[in-house]
């Protein structure tokens, strides 16, 4: 090993503990530069290591470590007696999370996110304390030598050292009391302690000073406010400039004095401990309201609704609850992204907070949620004013960076103790009232009624169902053909999902798809899907049917995570299948949210030799950039545009452009929802040769499947007419 140079010796060392390896790089970067030595542990192992290996000054230590927690560190530091700072940075909004870190000594806690600013200060300001503690100590050990270097260490402490005699008056205190707390030490020599303690702290400071106590119980600590002096406009700073003081007074007595009449007096050091009271505070704070728009979280209005509820029990009144959820904040937040989105919330809880009245709350439950509590409610109709007051202050457009953003609020109203007696049933009626705005088309409000929890319960009961559907397989695939008119052969099939539901029959992909979409069922249902069409191949592949492609529904919420790629691939290998038997189908939207991702997971997926379609084409938003730019064989023509098809001798411009775009982009090209004989023959005139829908196939399962292939393979020469396909299918 190397050895240490002095200038290294000198440097404070810290020891930056978090186990986010990214994290711990950033905060790495953003010390490495000052005069520091660094040490990094990402473990709490790690950490307890580093700890009795080397002496720190100072520690930057996460609360949530994957094998112990910060305090578990702390604990080990104060049980070890190992001399070293500590400033605890988390992310836990918990104040049991801060109470703890404080309650085990930590100088300073900071929560995620911080900036870069108020890092580098705290921890200055940590090392700059560490650095001025460490020359008191110093200066301690010299006072017992030199009577003239005791002076000069005493008045360049940057704590209060003071001696008071038996009476409690002042004999001796250094020149930092008049830094401190503006009155010079000339002026206190011989006044008794009492003039410096705030009234209110007066009982205490008499039961410390007047103690008479001595050998090792001689030593105690306690807690003391000191008016501040500014001038003589004493009576001003008596309530307005407090500072808070931890005082440690120890009691002094003549040599082989044993009596009490004997005590000589107390020798005391006054630490300013104000930042730390108000660092406490802020945490105390930050613990009740939401950071972002400043007001009370959802625990303070628990708290707050709890005590209205109360005394609109004990005064026999009625009080209301607002659930209010922001309508079109999601789309805001996609394509201005959260910056912006943060803006915007920002913006609407100032307007909200304007309308509320004196001894209203108005608290924001998250994301895009707020509650508002109205005590004392004389009758329905002020709810009711309230509310279009609410939703009136959200018409004007609000700007965020150069764009006009509109949005409005639904606002659901539940009132006590019609709608509820406890803070949750008035809370969850209110919610239900605000969804029932929502599926009334959004911008309103409007009062719980008992009926709504019905429908509530309805959806309840379907979630169930249909988590119980994807556990006992009840999910099955069907398969609609998809027919080249050119061969009259079946050349693949769409792979759509049925429920078999043990009441109410078959249902259709559409009949609950959306709502599973809704309950954020969407990726077990995808994840079963893509397990569903590899089970199928297999089989296809051992009755020995002929080569073909099978195609898959993907929805933006499956695509967008980050294992699809990944979880297509295993299901493959599992299943030993070929890849160029797989298409996956996607929808134009896709690419509105993050084009980028969606291209990327897509290019993946060619490379691995899986197909990608684009569904219901012409329905969406995409430009043909992105269209250009997707990996994608293949575009299907939606059933909207050949549904209009009336005339085989029509003009259909938009069937026709979508010819044109796949011709000129060399995609392969399948109508969907072909119904028709004279829909077959436009499209066939037209150039399109690939179909599906009831004129050839329903939907069906993968035996029936099989059956058509069969019988395809017994008919020579190939049918490719649209009347005899549907002859045969009859």
């Amino acid at each position: 090993m190397s050895p240490v140079s002095v200038h290294e010796a000198e440097q404070p060392r810290i020891l930056l503990v978090d186990d986010e390896p990214r994290l711990l790089a950033s905060l790495f970067e953003l010390l490495r530069d000052g005069p520091y030595q660094l040490a990094t542990a990402s473990t709490g192992e790690q950490a307890l290591q580093e700890l009795a290996r080397l002496k720190f000054d100072l520690v930057l230590l996460d609360l949530r470590l994957p094998d112990m927690s910060g305090h578990d560190v702390m604990d080990f530091i104060r049980a070890r007696g190992i001399d070293v700072d500590v400033i605890v940075i988390s992310g836990e909004g918990a104040i049991d999370a801060a109470i703890g870190a404080i309650k085990r000594g930590a100088y300073d806690y900071l929560r995620k996110p911080y900036s870069r600013e108020e890092l580098l200060h705290t921890v200055g300001k940590a090392l700059q304390r560490r650095a001025l503690a460490l020359s008191n100590a110093r200066m301690a050990s010299q006072l017992e030598t030199s009577e003239r270097m005791y002076r000069y260490l005493v008045d360049s402490s940057p704590d209060i050292i003071y001696t008071l005699n038996h009476e409690g008056r002042f004999t001796f205190v250094n020149d930092r009391v008049e830094q401190l707390l503006g009155i010079s030490r000339e002026e206190l020599i011989g006044k008794h302690y009492s003039v410096l303690v705030h009234d209110e702290d007066q009982e205490r400071a008499r039961y410390v000073f007047n103690e008479r106590r001595r050998d090792q119980k001689a030593a105690r600590k306690v807690e003391l406010r000191l008016k501040c002096f500014n001038g003589n406009a004493i009576e001003r700073t008596f309530s307005h400039c407090l500072t808070s003081i931890a005082l440690n007074a120890i009691g002094l007595a003549q040599d082989g004095a044993v009596l009490p009449h004997d005590y000589f007096g107390t020798y005391g050091v006054a630490r300013d401990i104000t930042e730390r009271k108000r660092a406490e505070e802020l945490i105390s704070y930050q613990a009740y309201h939401d950071i972002l728009t400043d007001l009370p979280n959802r625990i303070l209005f628990k708290d707050r609704l709890g005590l209205a509820v109360i005394q609109a029990k004990r005064k026999q009144t009625e009080l209301a609850v607002m659930f209010i959820d922001l309508d079109r904040f999601k789309l805001v937040n996609d394509t201005l992204g959260h910056v912006k989105g943060d803006e915007l919330l920002q913006q609407v809880a100032a307007r909200l907070k304007s309308v509320v009245r004196r001894g209203d709350t108005l608290a924001r439950q998250g994301g895009d949620e707020f509650t508002v509590v109205l005590p004392e409610l004389a009758q329905r109709a002020d709810a009711e004013l309230i509310a279009d007051k609410f939703l009136e202050s959200l018409q004007q457009p609000f700007a965020l960076d150069g764009h006009e953003v509109h949005i409005s609020a639904s606002i659901g109203i539940a009132v006590y103790p019609d709608d509820g007696e406890t803070i949750d049933e008035l809370l969850r009626h209110a919610d239900i009232a605000m969804y029932h705005v929502k599926g009334q088309g959004k911008n309103g409000h409007c009062f719980y009624d008992n009926s709504m929890l019905d429908i509530t319960h309805q959806k309840i009961v379907l979630e169930q169902a249909l988590r119980r559907a994807i556990e006992e397989g009840q999910l099955e695939m069907y398969y609609q053909p998809q027919v080249d008119l050119a061969s009259g052969r079946v050349v693949g099939a769409e792979g759509l999902m049925r429920w078999n539901h043990p009441l109410r029959g078959v249902l259709t992909a559409g009949e609950f798809l959306p709502f599973a979409e809704e309950i954020g069922l969407m990726l077990p249902l995808s994840d079963w899907m893509v397990g569903a069409l590899c089970r199928d191949l297999t089989r296809w592949n051992l009755n020995g049917g002929e080569h073909v492609r099978l195609s898959l529904n993907v929805s933006p919420q499956y695509l967008e995570r980050g294992d699809f790629f990944d979880k297509m691939r295993a299901a493959m290998l599992e299943h030993k299948l070929s890849p160029e038997q797989i298409e996956v189908e996607i929808t134009e939207n896709i690419c509105i949210r993050n084009p980028q991702h969606a291209i990327d997971q897509l290019q993946k997926l060619c490379q691995l030799g899986v197909a990608v379609a684009i569904d219901d084409f012409g329905t969406g938003y995409s430009s043909l950039s992105y269209l250009h730019r997707f990996p994608v064989h293949t575009i299907k023509i939606d059933q909207a545009f050949v549904r209009e098809i009336r005339d085989e001798h029509g003009h259909y411009p938009v069937i026709l452009a979508i010819i044109s775009i796949a011709r000129g982009l060399g995609l392969h090209l399948i109508a969907e929802g072909v119904e028709n004989e004279v829909q077959a023959r436009y499209l066939q005139a037209n150039g399109c040769t690939v179909m599906q829908g009831y004129l050839y196939h329903r939907p069906m399962p993968l035996t029936q499947l099989l059956g058509v292939f069969a019988r395809d393979a017994l008919q020579v020469p190939r049918m490719a007419a649209p009347a005899m396909l549907a002859a045969r299918q009859a």
